[in-house]
């Protein structure tokens, strides 16, 4: 059974429509990301679910009562969600220990509850050496750290979060998506994050929701829905993807030249997408050419360290094939080379 439910939510703006039609069920303690793009509906989801944008139709519920629709409009402050800013929104005149107890101090419980709690939240997200200090004299980790301990503290049905690493730097970022994954496994809040990049969406979330255009393209763990992306849109948003056009028929697949099996596309496939470090890469003197190779030659190529980034040009394709291989699998412009593509790594989409 959902623990939160959205039914058909829509958000108009005039005569602009930031989320369509989303129907989203979320299990008790579940972790959601929504990823997308900017301008993709993610952002204005959240803040409904909040109860800060309220929706021109459809319907919210948590835990069977109705937050919004059927004539229910619950003010954000009733809601027993907690929710997390980009600025982090701290107070700068209160010390960490008085921006953690805040919440519980509104809520009048006694003085020695509000201590024990605060207390306990701050040594969890590792604070307590701290708790005489000043916003201003914190790193931004240490700043997020106390927003999350504000919002956790009061112990929220939901917590939502709306691109929360967006102002630290790239370590600090790394850093702080395994510390939001081990506060939800800590406390297994039901919880709902809002970002743009896909890697703080992939190493945070039970579950990835995939936004474009104010719709739900795909939903799914991270794993599957970036070795099974079901449309365009989502190959191309998660990682990195050839898209190759082309017609599938008779248990195969066409394009340019390009021929090779595929038994079961997705109903109304367009393209084959497979990922740049599926496709295998050789020399071809010798070799017997199977039913899943094809011949190229290569254009360029960039040494990344870790890997090498290659682009293959193929008879008949406009464009050419990026292929991804190890730093030891070195190949020289020009050469003609056979590019082997894994079965299971193929993917047909709409």
């Amino acid at each position: 059974m959902a623990y939160l439910r959205l039914s058909h939510l829509e958000c108009r703006f005039g005569g602009f429509t930031a989320v369509d039609d989303l129907s989203l069920d979320f299990k008790e303690g579940e972790f959601i990301a929504l990823l997308g793009p900017s301008g993709c509906g993610k952002t204005t989801t959240l803040r409904a679910i909040a109860g800060f944008v309220e929706p021109t139709g459809g319907r919210i519920e948590l835990g069977g009562r109705t937050l919004f629709g059927a004539g229910a409009a619950v003010p954000p402050e009733q809601r027993q969600m907690s929710m997390i800013f980009q600025s982090y929104a701290i107070w700068p005149h209160m010390d960490v220990f008085e921006n953690v107890a805040f919440g519980l101090r509104l809520r009048d419980l006694p003085k020695a509850e509000v201590e024990r709690r605060t207390r306990r939240i701050l040594e969890i997200v590792h604070l307590d050496h701290l708790a005489q200090r000043l916003p201003a004299e914190l790193s931004g980790g240490q700043q997020q750290r106390v927003a999350l301990a504000r919002a956790i503290v009061v112990e929220p049905k939901v917590l939502l979060l709306d691109e929360p690493l967006s102002n630290l730097d790239a370590n600090l970022r790394e850093e702080m998506r395994f510390e939001i994954r081990r506060l939800h496994d800590e406390f297994g809040i039901t919880s709902v994050y809002v970002t743009h990049d896909q890697t703080e969406a992939m190493v945070t979330a039970d579950r990835i929701v995939v936004m474009n255009k104010g719709r739900i393209e795909q939903a799914d763990t991270p794993k599957h829905v970036y070795d099974h992306p079901q449309t365009r849109f989502v190959a191309g948003f998660i990682g990195r993807a050839n898209l190759i056009d082309g017609k599938f028929a008779d248990g195969g697949f066409t394009a340019g030249g390009i021929a090779i099996p595929f038994a079961s596309p997705v109903a109304g496939a367009t393209a084959l997408s497979i990922r740049p470090h599926r496709i295998g890469l050789s020399h071809p003197k010798g070799m017997a050419k199977g039913v899943y190779d094809i011949d190229g030659m290569l254009r360029s190529r960039v040494f990344l360290g870790e890997t090498w980034e290659y682009e293959v040009d193929v008879p008949g394709l406009a464009m050419p094939l990026r292929v991804s291989r190890p730093p030891d699998e070195i190949f020289e412009n020009g050469a003609a080379l056979r590019l082997s593509f894994v079965p299971d790594a193929m993917v047909s989409v709409r």
